[in-house]
């Protein structure tokens, strides 16, 4: 239950980079899920070992491969606290994630198991992820209005169709919330993401912090935007348009503030330590696919 959270949230704080950590605690990130259900007009996947932001990764590692990349990261960074999912692609899309943190589980029991995903399936998988004892989880929600979800999300691929427009974000609002609310009620700890676009869910920030935060959410975490695809025109929120975010979500839940843009492989302490060259081995690129 809620109650159950918040009495794990400062064991959570305390072991957890990208939730509190004071910056001695690493974290590596399994790239075991290429594919995403969603189209965000800011989210560009791609395979390289050169970019520094989300949806980036250099390979993609098989589940099978998963605790063999555990164990070599343990022999070099003694820190690691945390193993967690975070894409390339979405968590929830198949089973990459679940075969990965099921074996890292029995492998590793003493580290926390983290995912994150854009909740289009979060409701439909939230009593696997329970069983599966995830520890932390984050959402990305980056608007709880339709008319402007629509804007930021081109296409929704649910149960075999295809929406656009405000169908596809309503489907993708509905399950999210109601996913947050399952996962709240279990006792997990939920952060909520939200990337900043000025001009288009700046001024939304105050609702969709209130929204989430009802839901059960504990830690939100605003992202400013990286101009790249859809909105490769659109400018970097300002520092002040960043800062008053803020202020105006931490009126209804705690804020996040040092959010280092990880990519899908990142191995280490975030700003601090970056271990991925000497874990990670070259691999065949991989297809990436919308649905």
């Amino acid at each position: 239950m809620k109650k159950s959270a918040e009495r794990n949230i400062n064991r959570i704080r305390s072991q957890h980079p990208c939730f509190g950590s004071p910056g001695n605690k690493a974290r590596i990130h399994l790239p075991v899920c290429p594919a995403c259900n969603i189209e965000c007009g800011f989210c560009r996947r791609s395979l390289n070992g050169d970019e520094n932001r989300p949806g980036v990764s250099s390979a993609i590692l098989k589940p099978a491969e998963a605790v063999g990349q555990v164990d070599a990261t343990l022999r070099v960074c003694g820190e690691l606290s945390v193993v967690g999912v975070a894409g390339p692609g979405d968590s929830l899309v198949g089973d990459g994630m679940f075969e990965s943190l099921r074996a890292v589980g029995r492998a590793h029991p003493a580290l926390l198991k983290c995912i994150s995903t854009n909740g289009l399936l979060l409701n439909e998988r939230a009593d696997e992820l329970i069983e599966l004892g995830i520890d932390t989880l984050t959402v990305t929600v980056n608007a709880v209005d339709p008319d402007i979800l629509s804007r930021i999300v081109l296409s929704v691929s649910y149960r075999g169709v295809r929406y656009e427009g405000n169908e596809g974000a309503r489907i993708l609002i509905e399950n999210q919330l109601a996913g947050i609310r399952a996962m709240a009620k279990a006792g997990t700890v939920i952060k909520v993401n939200t990337v900043l676009i000025p001009g288009v869910n700046g001024a939304h920030i105050k609702e969709v912090a209130e929204t989430v935060a009802s839901a059960g959410a504990m830690l939100y975490n605003i992202i400013p935007l990286i101009p790249q695809y859809v909105f490769v025109d659109f400018r970097e929120p300002s520092c002040e348009e960043i800062d008053l975010a803020r202020r105006e979500a931490e009126k209804y839940i705690d804020v996040f503030r040092h959010c280092q843009h990880c990519r899908a492989d990142a191995i280490g302490i975030p700003g601090v330590s970056d271990y991925a060259a000497e874990v990670f081995r070259e691999r065949a690129e991989t297809v990436f696919s919308h649905g």
